[in-house]
């Protein structure tokens, strides 16, 4: 008699934890159509534990296959089934994305591949899409609008911004739909350092004045017919968690701020996160991005490699050292919290750890306007950082809050 198996597929993540964290913010897009369970936990079975070259080629090749039977689809009619495959698609070229090198071309392609696969998808969306660069400085930034409904009467408006690595697209999944759905206009955007300048301008790098990027935002939104300059709240979303405090310090025109979680010194932050502050190392444990293919994987793992090489190219520093010297400009000092006068929500995870938990404390304590606070716990699903594991409650909790903020 022939075996009966309920499948070949096995639900098993990685012993590497910042691979094993990857894998939930993959699977938690499923959510919102950003990934399905099943080809995550496929790709998965084949990357290698901790190593980042293999975790790249998987998600790529995955992310080829998505794309390709999205254009067999569109090229039929089936716009549906198209647009969930170009999301898909979009999604898993951001995950390869995540982990290429940055110092390497294969890194642009992969991002711009993403940005491809989604601008496919605002082919067959319900609401409006408009794609737009802004001058910035000596460069352009990338900006999404999108509103529920072509018709210009005035709506609340969300400014969303994401962090070190989350890129417009995976806002849009994970955060932006969620606000559509409930009447908002969307606005994603990305500033220098941030991965979606990096696919054009590489020779850029991360701001400490990150309210300079979002004044270029309001201001280019301020006078549109659909935009209530009463009612525009910013979101950010891990390192966003500082760029949001830091430009609602200084820009009055937000009136409502979401810090998911607040960030008020991004160097203790990266500090906690490496377990020191290499700030302080010696000369003989200093490194450049020359160093780092040269150090052995058993002093240095591959995927250690990875986040150190992507730090120092898009901080712009010379050294390790001097990215963790540098980073000390990325404060946002006591007398700015108190210049935060608007309605605010902290959100933090409840597995994300001490740092994390004082600086969510500080926030709260310090900021001059209305405070409300919320950590997500381990039951609810939602204990990681910026709640990948359960994006709809993370979006539940935030924006019942901002709809009874603005009502």
């Amino acid at each position: 008699m022939a075996e009966i198996s309920r499948s070949k597929t096995r639900v098993k993540g990685f012993e590497n934890d910042e691979m094993d964290f990857q894998l939930i913010r993959q699977l938690g897009s499923s959510s919102f159509g950003g990934a399905s369970v099943g080809e995550c936990l496929a790709a998965a079975s084949a990357i290698k534990d901790g190593d980042p070259s293999s975790w790249v080629d998987e998600f790529a090749k995955l992310a080829d296959w998505q794309l390709s039977d999205a254009h067999k689809r569109a090229l039929k009619g089936h716009t549906v089934s198209a647009r969930d495959q170009f999301f898909k698609a979009c999604n898993s070229f951001r995950a390869a994305e995540y982990y290429s090198n940055p110092l390497e071309p294969r890194h642009r392609e992969l991002g711009l591949k993403s940005r491809d696969c989604f601008r496919e998808a605002m082919n067959y969306v319900w609401h409006t899409f408009e794609d737009t660069m802004l001058t910035y400085k000596n460069i352009e930034i990338p900006v999404y609008i999108m509103s529920p409904s072509p018709e210009e009467q005035k709506r609340k408006t969300l400014l969303i911004v994401s962090g070190f690595d989350g890129t417009l697209e995976e806002e849009y999944i994970m955060r932006g739909y969620a606000a559509l759905e409930r009447g908002y206009n969307i606005v994603h955007y990305a500033g220098p350092g941030q991965m979606d300048l990096y696919r054009y301008f590489s020779d850029t790098h991360f701001e400490p004045e990150f309210e300079n990027v979002t004044k270029t935002v309001v201001d280019f939104i301020s006078d549109r017919p659909e935009v209530d300059t009463d009612s525009i709240a910013l979101l950010g979303i891990s390192f966003g968690g500082y760029f949001a405090t830091r430009s609602a310090a200084h820009e009055p025109r937000i009136k409502a701020l979401i810090a998911n979680s607040p960030i008020v010194d991004l160097h203790d932050y990266l500090s906690a996160f490496i377990g020191n502050d290499p700030a302080e190392i010696p000369d003989e444990e200093n490194f450049t991005l020359e160093d780092i293919p040269e150090i052995p994987d058993e002093v240095f793992p591959p995927n250690a490699k990875a986040m150190a090489t992507s730090l120092i190219a898009r901080f712009g520093q010379p050294t390790f050292r001097d990215t963790f010297i540098y980073l000390r400009e990325f404060v946002v000092d006591e007398d700015a919290l108190k210049n935060i006068k608007c309605p605010c929500l902290a959100l933090e995870g409840a597995g994300e750890g001490g740092e994390p938990e004082k600086q969510f404390n500080e926030f709260v304590e310090k900021v001059s306007g209305p405070i409300t606070k919320y950590q997500f716990t381990v039951f609810e699903g939602a204990d990681t950082h910026c709640q990948v594991g359960n994006p709809v409650y993370s979006a539940a909790v935030t924006y019942d809050w901002l709809d009874d903020v603005f009502e």
